[in-house]
């Protein structure tokens, strides 16, 4: 008690160099919840005391944004951490601070199947930009999710039946806001590609028309498409939501108490395909048990 920590400690601090295009993605705004700010008044200087104060402060934090944040906003975020580490290091006349994490943020492209910006692309840049954080110096922490997986995975679904209204088809499926959430409630910020299968898996064939892909939610705006060109989904067909494989696996909605689908891992060749279970899918008594099923009768004895 009372001496170093064991583990490495730092500060993270917030650059401060604007939003993307999706306010609640965006961390480095003037007035983000996250970080010390780093160009409000005497906040550089607190942090410059901090750091001389505390030794065992080795690492620097800052994150710009997740998704909707260009590369160049995210170089530019890491330039002022990389800045504030050279000056504590240069203070404090040795290598004090020796580990950067960065974050992440590099944006997915949702609206074909190329992986643009590319992280080697973000690499490049962040050379260009920040020419001192690749010579050796200081180790690097990245926290790239989104775009290492986004487009490893996808979201299968059956349409459960389809119909008319108003003119307009509508497609019913089992996947909604309790897998799509951001999806359903942002569909501007987080729109997401449909692919259409018969029944057999194959590629729905047929003119494309406008209609929209709801999911299971009793809620009239639980739609993962609106007014979408796809050939006409029936029931027993299937849809995929594609670019679906980091939060939408990761942060299930409850909505309903519908219970979490499982997820799958897989390979495919010319000859098979082989899939593993990576989460099972929630059983009913194990929905019913995270939902208090223990104690169902427990408020009757307040009375």
């Amino acid at each position: 008690a009372g001496g170093p920590p064991a583990a490495p400690l730092g500060v993270r601090v917030n650059p401060q160099v604007g939003g993307g295009s999706i306010g609640a993605m965006s961390t480095a705004t003037e007035s983000s919840k996250f970080g010390v700010a780093l160009r409000d008044p005497g906040a550089r200087a607190w942090l410059l005391r901090a750091y001389a104060d505390r030794p065992w402060l080795t690492r620097l934090h800052g994150h710009v944004g997740s998704q909707g944040c260009p590369p160049e906003l995210l170089a530019e975020g890491a330039r002022i951490v990389y800045e504030l580490a050279e000056e504590i290091n240069g203070l404090a006349g040795r290598q004090q601070v020796d580990t950067l994490d960065i974050g992440g943020g590099l944006p997915v492209n949702f609206a074909s199947d190329e992986e643009a910006p590319s992280h080697r692309d973000y690499a490049r840049l962040l050379a260009a930009t920040v020419p001192g954080l690749f010579d050796g110096r200081y180790g690097l922490v990245t926290e790239f999710g989104r775009s290492l997986t986004a487009k490893h995975g996808l979201v299968l679904a059956r349409v459960e039946y389809a119909k008319s209204a108003g003119g307009r088809r509508i497609a019913v499926t089992h996947a909604g806001a309790q897998v799509a959430t951001r999806t359903v409630f942002a569909p501007d910020a987080w729109p997401l590609r449909v692919a259409a299968y018969d029944a057999r898996g194959l590629p729905k064939t047929g003119a494309p028309v406008a209609q929209d892909v709801a999911g299971p939610c009793c809620f009239a705006g639980d739609l993962v498409a609106v007014d979408r060109a796809l050939p006409p989904l029936e029931a027993g067909d299937h849809v995929a939501l594609l670019d679906t494989g980091a939060y939408y696996f990761s942060t299930p909605f409850g909505y309903n108490a519908l219970p979490r689908p499982g997820v799958y891992g897989w390979v495919g060749t010319a000859d098979e395909v082989r899939f593993a279970p990576v989460r099972a899918a929630q059983t009913l008594d194990e929905l019913v048990a995270e939902s208090g099923g223990a104690h169902a009768g427990s408020l009757s004895g307040l009375r």
